[in-house]
């Protein structure tokens, strides 16, 4: 009886080694979600750390996860780069003041945090076109 019961024991651990560890070592990661599109005009509504609430304009264009495009803001206005991964972005303005933008995009909208010179606040963009 011992030997049967060492046997089904052995004979189990081969069909294990056999064809179960080959499957689990070469099993794929699951693939990376695309990155969201936010190629287009976007309206961003902002509310800075004073208080002090203000429209600003992006134009964005897409290659993949790298973002470039163009700021307009009620003082300033110049070019932008930044990086979308999955639902996630962040853009900062090429102008003499930076604005660093962090936010998560939810189709046609994209909520976060900006940092300026004067300290953080809190934005909302609309996609415009």
């Amino acid at each position: 009886m011992r030997s049967f019961s060492l046997l089904r024991c052995a004979t189990l651990f081969a069909f294990l080694l056999a064809f179960a560890l080959p499957i689990a070592v070469t099993q794929e990661p699951p693939a990376e979600a695309p990155p969201a599109n936010v190629e287009g005009k976007w309206t961003i509504y902002a509310k800075g750390s004073d208080g002090q609430t203000s429209t600003k304009y992006i134009e964005l264009k897409q290659d993949g996860n790298t973002l470039s495009g163009h700021f307009k803001g009620p003082n300033q206005s110049g070019g932008l780069e930044g990086t979308i991964n999955g639902q996630t972005i962040m853009f900062r303005t090429k102008t003499r003041w930076v604005f660093t933008f962090r936010g998560h995009v939810q189709g046609d909208k994209i909520q976060g945090t900006f940092h300026d010179r004067r300290g953080q606040g809190e934005w909302q963009a609309v996609r415009s076109e």
